[in-house]
């Protein structure tokens, strides 16, 4: 085990680091920032307002997405809202509070230097998102309103109805897209990276491919910065779209670049049940819906009456009745582990009793009273204050309704819905310092991509905060410190032996693709994969599934290379070439995940190991042993080294979590 970390994080006080910091880390003058190249690998809500902002600050930059265009980037898909300290309720909030709840939700496994700059910078967000015209739901009065989310008793959470994440997209993309205009960006669109190109032990540019014509290309870069998401689609099926993958970041973590808690998967309470071996992907219900939709199950096991033929006395309200101070609002580990729990003791509904009702009948009503009661109606009909209520919810969540509707078949303005856990978020990715660089000079990790600031569990409405953060209000300022060391350095020509030899290995893999000649698809082996991986490294793990898992996942590499069949050329418009890639490095990645939440012998947040829990089945951390990050570093096929981050608390009380 090696000391080869140095997280830079500066020695002042929590409250004052990132101002101290920002008023002495070393900057580049505007001359020089015209002659330097940076690339930006992803084009979500972190790599469009972190391209965006840097070409305005007047470096030159090249975007890369492998969409055919950034607002198809996977951060479209985010629905309930983004979190910010505006206290706009007078509910007691503050930047302390929002850094706290990040803290304790993360389950103590977060750093807290980084979680306290988030939670600063969160105001300065939705002021930037407003001036840019984003469109945030407002109250009567025209103030922006708020919503809660779990793991926080405050409402502090902005939202766009339930399309957040596609408007907050929509804003960073017409700031790149000026950008593109005035010739300061150059977008490359329908691009995929397969390698980042080291120079004298720094990141100085990239091999992309475009998945077009299958051409090539090289790259060169300054410094390069993967916003390139998370990879929860080792699963196979997950809430990610189908193209989310590991590669950029994988391709990074091979040239040196440490990987952070793998293990760390969030589970999404909130996700439209698995309806078969047909699906490919799952569609996420926004966790929104809990603040005003009740969970529960029959009280009786295997009930087989419709749900609206069960009596309120015979309804178990679990997350109300097991966490009586948070309710439905309880982080998303705690109610998805909660739903695992209910189903597997025989009280799940629908066809696959696997599922959980989300239930907003006492929504309707209360909103709809609430409504009568505005207009002078004092003695409504039920018929009346119901349909007041519906439309104060198709409001509020309209869209989501809609899209369960269409989906399943079923009303749920009339019907409970059905919800049960699904992979959705990685707090894992690349480990970088305070400044948001990997353990590779020049090479940044931003939004999802790195191993983040929610440590073992990210409290919902935090993804597009960080995302957000990390590009408009963090990177500017950190990248200077790294490119005033570089103003002397010229652009490097891209005929360098570097830029050819990473080239020639990226084409002798995709060669070795093509010329396997086996039987089976890309598709059934990331199927195989993810059932691996779900069944003994998803909600619940154990010692003996874990090295199961291992073994299985080693077997399932050799028979890929030896047995894969991948169609057409490469030098065409090749998807299946495309995913043999991404699934070649999810099963590599699989192998890291398992052996990480093996090393890690306690349950933290979205980490449940089944020996290490309390009386009451909540997770059993062992603070003396595994307050830290684990950094893997590749040593090697099959072979990693672990190194380790230890985290330090001066300002927050570790404490055994509770939402009771």
């Amino acid at each position: 085990m090696s000391n080869k970390l140095d997280a830079k994080i500066p020695a002042t006080p929590l409250a004052e680091k990132w101002t101290k910091y920002r008023s002495t880390v070393s900057l580049v003058n505007p001359a020089n920032k015209r002659s330097i190249e940076i690339i930006v690998v992803g084009t979500g809500l972190a790599g469009a307002s972190a391209a965006a902002t840097l070409a305005e600050l007047g470096y030159k930059v090249k975007a890369f997405c492998f969409q055919d265009s950034p607002r198809r980037a996977h951060s479209i898909a985010a629905q309930g809202g983004i979190n910010a300290a505006k206290n706009y309720q007078n509910d007691g909030d503050s930047v302390y509070r929002l850094f706290y709840d990040t803290i304790k939700g993360g389950d103590y496994r977060a750093r807290e230097a980084n979680v306290h700059r988030l939670a600063e910078v969160s105001g300065n967000i939705i002021d930037q998102c407003v001036a840019q015209g984003v469109p945030f739901a407002r109250e009567y009065g025209g103030l922006l309103s708020n919503r809660s989310f779990g793991g926080t008793q405050v409402q502090r959470t902005f939202y766009a109805a339930g399309q957040t994440g596609q408007q907050l997209l929509l804003g960073a993309y017409s700031g790149l897209e000026r950008q593109v205009g005035i010739g300061t960006v150059t977008m490359y669109s329908r691009h995929e990276m397969l390698d980042v190109v080291m120079i004298d032990g720094k990141a100085r540019g990239i091999i992309a491919r475009n998945l077009v014509t299958g051409e090539l290309e090289r790259h060169f870069g300054h410094a390069v910065l993967l916003c390139t998401g998370g990879y929860g689609n080792v699963f196979y099926l997950s809430t990610n779209a189908m193209g989310s993958n590991v590669t950029a970041a994988w391709k990074a973590h091979k040239k040196g670049a440490y990987f952070g808690n793998p293990c760390f998967t969030q589970i999404h309470p909130t996700c439209i049940p698995v309806s078969g071996d047909h699906q490919s992907k799952l569609t996420l219900m926004s966790e929104s819906l809990r603040n005003d939709g009740r969970i529960w199950v029959p009280k009786q096991k295997d009930d087989k009456r419709a749900a609206n033929d069960i009596p309120e006395e015979e309804r178990d309200y679990y997350l109300e009745r097991r966490y009586p101070a948070f309710g439905n609002l309880v982080p998303r580990d705690i109610a998805s582990r909660a739903a695992k729990e209910r189903c597997d003791a025989g009280y799940g509904v629908g066809a696959s009793k696997m599922a959980v009702y989300l239930d907003y009948a006492s929504a309707i009503e209360r909103y709809g009273k609430i409504e009568a009661n505005k207009r002078g109606l004092h003695h409504a009909s039920k018929e009346e204050i119901t349909l007041m209520g519906k439309a104060v919810v198709k409001e509020k969540y309209g869209n989501l309704f809609d899209m369960y509707k269409q989906i399943t078949g079923e009303d749920p303005y009339e019907v409970p819905m059905r919800i049960y856990p699904a992979v959705h978020y990685t707090m894992g990715g690349l480990w970088v310092d305070y400044n948001l660089m990997t353990t590779v000079p020049g090479l940044y990790a931003l939004g999802e991509a790195n191993f983040s600031d929610h440590g073992a569990n990210r409290l919902g409405a935090s993804a597009l905060m960080q995302g957000l953060a990390d590009g408009y209000f963090v990177i500017p300022y950190t990248i200077g410190s790294y490119l005033s060391g570089e103003i002397r350095t010229k652009a490097i020509p891209t005929d360098h032996p570097a830029f050819v030899e990473a080239e020639n290995a990226v084409k002798e893999r995709i060669n070795k693709f093509l010329n396997i000649k086996g039987k089976q698809s890309p598709e059934s082996f990331h199927k195989r994969l993810g059932k691996i991986m779900w069944d003994k490294c998803g909600m619940a793990r154990n010692e003996q599934g874990l090295k199961e898992a291992i073994e299985e996942i080693r077997a399932l590499k050799k028979e890929f290379w030896s047995d894969l069949r991948v169609m057409g050329d490469a030098d065409e418009f090749n998807p299946e070439l495309d995913k043999a890639g991404r699934v070649a490095d999810f099963i590599e990645l699989g192998e890291l995940m398992c052996l990480d939440a093996l090393n890690r012998n306690e349950s933290c947040g979205g980490h449940f190991r089944e020996e290490y829990q309390t009386e009451e089945g909540e997770a059993l951390r062992d603070d003396e042993n595994y307050m830290y990050v684990a950094a893997w570093e590749y040593a090697g096929e099959s072979q990693w080294t672990l190194n380790k981050e230890p985290l330090v608390y001066e300002n927050i009380k570790i404490a055994q979590r509770s939402y009771k």
